[in-house]
């Protein structure tokens, strides 16, 4: 059984959802892959333990604070390669960036192969279930395109600009992905 709370964020309703003990999916209203690998309904409740530290980290985000991922318990739904990824976000600064190809390198280093493919690991980091807390809208393509994020391009510059990423070499294309 899962259980969803809603969060008005700066960038529009946040719904959060859990399987009673652990955060397992956080979208913006209308994002891509809403819901994610959540069969079933999801029962509202807002009084959970792990919301009220989720509300407490996102207060503490949207304040332009740095909040530790940490500190919050998550289990993002997903297979194992996907979970690898996930956790390679987790790694990424705060304020920083980095690129599909470099996630694919060190992927690859973890798991022993000569190579990952970019595209894969587009493909994972797409399908983050735990938005935001799992930073995905810190990747960005090698040559500085604003590719890839279930929220909207739009969405994916306002937090990069909350967290005073380097904006110079970084560009919204023309088409793709991210419009």
């Amino acid at each position: 059984m899962y259980f969803k709370s809603t969060y008005p964020s700066p960038l529009g309703t946040l719904t959060l959802a859990c399987d009673g003990d652990r955060l397992v999916g956080l979208w913006l209203d209308g994002q891509k892959y809403y819901g994610g690998a959540i069969s079933g309904e999801m029962t509202e409740n807002n009084v959970m333990p792990v919301f009220e530290a989720t509300k407490k980290w996102l207060d503490a985000y949207f304040a332009g604070k740095r909040p530790a991922i940490a500190g919050l318990p998550l289990r993002p739904i997903g297979g194992e390669f996907r979970q690898i990824i996930w956790g390679i976000l987790c790694e990424i600064p705060y304020g920083e960036v980095t690129t599909y190809g470099d996630i694919a390198k060190k992927l690859a280093a973890k798991t022993g192969r000569g190579s990952m493919s970019s595209q894969a690991v587009g493909g994972a980091v797409g399908h983050n279930p735990i938005s935001i807390i799992i930073p995905c809208h810190r990747v960005v393509g090698s040559n500085g395109s604003l590719t890839g994020y279930a929220g909207g391009v739009q969405t994916k510059i306002a937090l990069l600009e909350l967290e005073g990423a380097d904006m110079s070499k970084l560009f919204v294309p023309k088409r793709g992905s991210a419009l």
